[in-house]
């Protein structure tokens, strides 16, 4: 199991990334809650892992904090929860914000995440209630925050793809970004507003 990757930022397509490791090349799918966290591309970063291996394929996952690593561990768990699931719910919601949701019961707000269902969002809050009582949080030691990045002509048509891997279908995502300030530039930044305008935040 890798629990860890250190190395510099190769590449950032959100949701993948490449971290190169001592001439390396790793390629890793992580939540846009990581992605906010990143410093610039050809920066060192730490990030904590987790190994999917499938039949076909083995995939890798990448953190910005222990907590976000646990949750999605809970998460991928939840019977009709996968990997894409669980990265759509870390990008949707905070890590605090997904417990609160379990907490008060809140299923109309997990539905509003894409692919969460009503029956899939009424089964975590079910789950996932015990088990968050139990998953540890104490060290959440997040890497420093650097979204200020600079912005890109393509950021636009970044942030779409992005959002499409998330879940979101063509008409949804052009929707969102048609929300967001028309002076932000940064495929991040973009994202995040799409985001929040998701959420109705």
């Amino acid at each position: 199991m890798i629990g860890f990757l250190r190395g510099r930022i190769a590449t950032r397509r959100p949701p993948a990334l490449v971290v190169d490791v001592g001439g390396i090349g790793y390629e890793l799918e992580a939540p846009m809650s990581t992605f906010y966290a990143l410093p610039g591309t050809g920066t060192e970063v730490t990030l904590h892992t987790h190994l999917v291996v499938r039949e076909d394929a083995q995939l890798l996952y990448g953190f910005a904090t222990e907590r976000e690593r646990t949750l999605f561990r809970e998460l991928i768990r939840v019977s009709g929860v996968g990997p894409r699931i669980a990265l759509a719910i870390l990008s949707g919601v905070s890590v605090d914000e997904f417990h609160r949701c379990v907490e008060r019961e809140d299923v109309a707000a997990l539905v509003r995440i894409p692919g969460i269902g009503r029956k899939t969002a009424e089964r975590l809050v079910v789950e996932m209630r015990d088990r968050l009582q139990a998953a540890v949080g104490a060290a959440a030691a997040s890497l420093p925050a650097d979204a200020s990045g600079a912005g890109s002509t393509s950021g636009q048509n970044e942030a779409y793809g992005a959002l499409l891997a998330l879940g979101y279908k063509p008409a949804e995502a052009g929707r969102l970004l048609k929300t967001v300030d028309p002076s932000v530039t940064a495929t991040e930044e973009l994202i995040r507003q799409a985001l929040r305008a998701a959420a109705g935040r």
